[in-house]
């Protein structure tokens, strides 16, 4: 596999464009588009709330219905949530103006919203930007990456990536850019996340590879525990590499999958790393697990933790906060054999051993709790199994951007 700095615009045959339309905000580019020359089989997944927005409801009619799909709308600023029917009929309208612009069918185009809920979009400014970005649209890495920055919301830098793998004696390109800093704590995929490939393959198998990955990717993140109302997961494949179609698992199919995997890996760390607030990406891994499924549920309730996420942000080596998540979790082991250890580019340093303390050294331990990027290691000495969860620490910043939010 070859890491490639990626975006939508990666893969063959995908454009993309941003423009500024003045949704919500002033002076910044707040819609984007992404475009296939040639029809996409589509995959998806999308958020379990209860609540869904009206573009949810909208994709989930498209994926599940299996149209082929040319476009994908985004706005930024607003998200259409609990917006009854005049809410969903501006999916309509946004997806015909689009069909207009493109000439292409209104039932090919895909639609995604985020931002505030409860506020009707202004259809007019949507329908003029939709134009705008039919007339803009590039096959330009540079287009892809101002499509991921006019997705943004509280976001503090665009997130993109990309990957290419062969298949067939033919290269495959996948690449994908998403948006997620808060309201993030999916229990389907992500906040709102867009991946394109020129790979040839059924939409079974597409969907198969996209539900099986989001278990172990988008699912093991948190920022604050708030599953939102409009996450969406879309991915799209325009067959235009040539490879041989994988309509069956096999060798194939999971070098498909490897590189869906690093991709969907590197956009869920890109979330929780710039969680609302964030100064660090705080990851936990879990390993000597008895089952994977353990191993998930004690990473999970680790990064989940708001104490540990405090103690994060205080550089403080509060293990007592880890374990006690973990006692929670609801997964059984044992707390006497528990080894843990914290780890960053500063160094590594075991704090527990057996469910009590080494007698570490503080000041080293504030050392690596003092990075960018921290991880806690727990072994709880059962098994061969482990799991990764990504989160991030709570600081004050946090209160003070969702205290007003909507203004």
């Amino acid at each position: 596999m070859k890491i490639i700095t990626g975006g939508v615009t990666a893969a063959k045959g995908f454009a993309a464009a941003a423009v500024e339309a003045e949704i919500k905000y002033q002076g910044r580019k707040d819609m984007a588009l992404i475009y296939s020359e040639a029809p996409c089989v589509t995959a998806g997944t999308f958020t379990t709330n209860l609540v869904k927005a009206a573009p949810v409801k909208w994709d989930q009619a498209l994926v599940y219905g299996g149209q082929p799909v040319r476009a994908v709308v985004v706005n930024s600023g607003i998200a259409n949530a609990c917006t009854g029917e005049e809410g969903y009929g501006y999916c309509r309208k946004t997806a015909e103006a689009a069909a207009a612009a493109l000439d292409i069918p209104a039932d090919s185009v895909l639609v995604a919203s985020t931002g505030v809920i409860g506020m009707q979009l202004p259809i007019d400014r949507i329908a003029a930007g939709v134009t705008k970005l039919a007339d803009e649209k590039q096959f330009t890495e540079e287009a892809g990456l101002e499509a991921a920055r006019a997705i943004m919301t509280t976001d503090t830098k665009p997130k993109y990536v990309g990957a290419e793998v062969m298949i067939g004696g033919k290269t495959v390109t996948i690449g994908g850019m998403c948006k997620g800093s808060g309201m993030i704590h999916p229990n389907m995929c992500t906040m709102l996340s867009f991946l394109t490939t020129d790979a040839a393959i059924t939409k079974e198998m597409l969907q198969k590879a996209l539900s099986d990955d989001v278990q172990d990717t988008y699912n093991m993140v948190s920022v604050d525990g708030d599953t939102s109302t409009n996450d969406t997961l879309l991915l799209l494949a325009n067959g235009l590499a040539g490879n041989p179609v994988i309509s069956a698992e096999g060798a194939d199919y999971e070098t498909f999958k490897e590189a869906l995997h690093y991709v969907n890996t590197e956009l869920a760390k890109k979330i929780a790393g710039d969680g609302e607030g964030a100064t660090c990406l705080f990851e936990a891994k879990i390993i000597g697990a008895e089952s994977h499924a353990q191993a998930k549920v004690l990473a999970k309730s680790i990064i989940t933790s708001t104490l540990t996420k405090a103690a994060i942000y205080g550089h403080d080596a509060n293990w007592g906060r880890i374990l006690c998540a973990m006692g929670y979790s609801g997964a059984q082991f044992d707390p006497e054999k528990v080894d843990l250890w914290f780890e960053s580019a500063a160094g590594k340093i075991k704090i527990i051993e057996n469910g009590v303390s080494t007698g570490y050294s503080e000041e080293l331990a504030t050392k690596i709790l003092s990075e960018d990027y921290v991880t806690a290691i727990a072994d709880v000495k059962m098994g061969s199994e482990s799991a990764l969860a990504w989160g991030c620490d709570l600081t004050h910043e946090y209160v003070n951007i969702n205290a007003d939010y909507r203004s």
